[in-house]
């Protein structure tokens, strides 16, 4: 079906096919992109084949096949994955061992979850600052072009980072404290799924506001969660891997006292994702691949 020209001949006909011709094509393609597609990387790949290089600060599933045992993680370990990735990692287990002392004084039990004190707001408003300096750095070692306000600042905030769901698939990861002793399994980020709001967040920006009013809302329950979600967000970029100065060590699997996997620092166990498509899964060989220069690729948010 063609679209006449205004000149009415062939001539019409043609201004009309470079035009508007060439705009529709474009549309189709940009439409197609994010119909097929969940992200892009700097160069697209093709729908149905999963991704030959990892993307930085961003852990996933591998498909099973040669040496896939160490390619699931060896690229973590590149020092061209992530910038500084130790400091983000010692920022949370300092958070984590501050949340070990409040411990000391009030038990993670469900009795105590509404305790509020400036002891656990202070903690939260670190783990939530921390949680949005792990979303910055994800954007800011990929793609992405922020809006600016009126006064030309980047806008990031919660419903930009939520991008970050589609690629790191945060929503899907479990955790549970062991210490509360009832076996809760928080879902940090699973409200994104439902297209709600993250509880813990809100009330770490309900009482950083308005803290003589909404001081209750900075309770431990919140703190725990929002520790548990900044401990997602730094599994989903370094798996298990803490940066320390000490070797490299050997896990043994089918000796765990607790369900789900150890996590950075110890004090939660964590559930990875597993609901990766097969299109959505790394497929290398890390042990070949690092010998290239260009081994990593950066995820297109600005699609997303």
């Amino acid at each position: 079906m063609g679209v006449r020209g205004e000149g009415g001949g062939s001539q019409g006909w043609g201004r009309c096919w470079t035009i508007k011709g060439v705009q529709a094509i474009r549309l189709y393609l940009h439409q197609a992109d994010a119909f097929a597609f969940q992200f892009a990387s700097s160069n697209l790949m093709e729908v149905g084949l999963s991704f030959s290089k990892p993307f930085h600060r961003n852990f996933r599933g591998i498909k099973d096949g040669p040496n896939s045992g160490y390619s699931k993680w060896g690229y973590i370990l590149d020092r061209d994955y992530a910038n500084n990735p130790a400091h983000y990692v010692r920022a949370f287990l300092l958070i984590q061992a501050d949340l070990i002392k409040i411990f000391e004084y009030v038990e993670p039990s469900n009795l105590a979850f509404k305790a509020y004190s400036f002891r656990i707001h202070e903690l939260l408003m670190r783990s939530c600052i921390e949680v949005e300096a792990n979303f910055k750095a994800i954007l800011a070692e990929n793609i992405y072009t922020p809006a600016l306000d009126r006064f030309g600042k980047p806008i990031l905030n919660m419903s930009v980072y939520k991008k970050i769901d589609k690629t790191h698939r945060l929503s899907s990861y479990k955790v549970i404290l062991p210490v509360e002793g009832s076996g809760r399994i928080i879902k940090p980020f699973l409200p994104w799924k439902n297209g709600k709001s993250i509880g813990w967040y809100a009330a770490y920006n309900a009482s950083k506001h308005d803290r003589h009013d909404e001081f209750k809302k900075a309770n431990l329950r919140n703190l725990i969660d929002a520790v548990a979600g900044l401990l997602v967000l730094i599994s989903s970029q370094f798996y298990d891997h803490d940066f320390s100065a000490g070797a490299t060590g050997l896990s043994v699997d089918g000796y765990d006292y607790h369900d789900m996997s150890a996590s950075i620092g110890s004090l939660f166990r964590i559930e990875f994702p597993d609901n990766w498509k097969k299109s959505e899964l790394y497929d290398f060989d890390w042990s070949a691949l690092k010998q290239q220069s260009n081994r990593f690729e950066k995820i297109d948010f600005n699609v997303i």
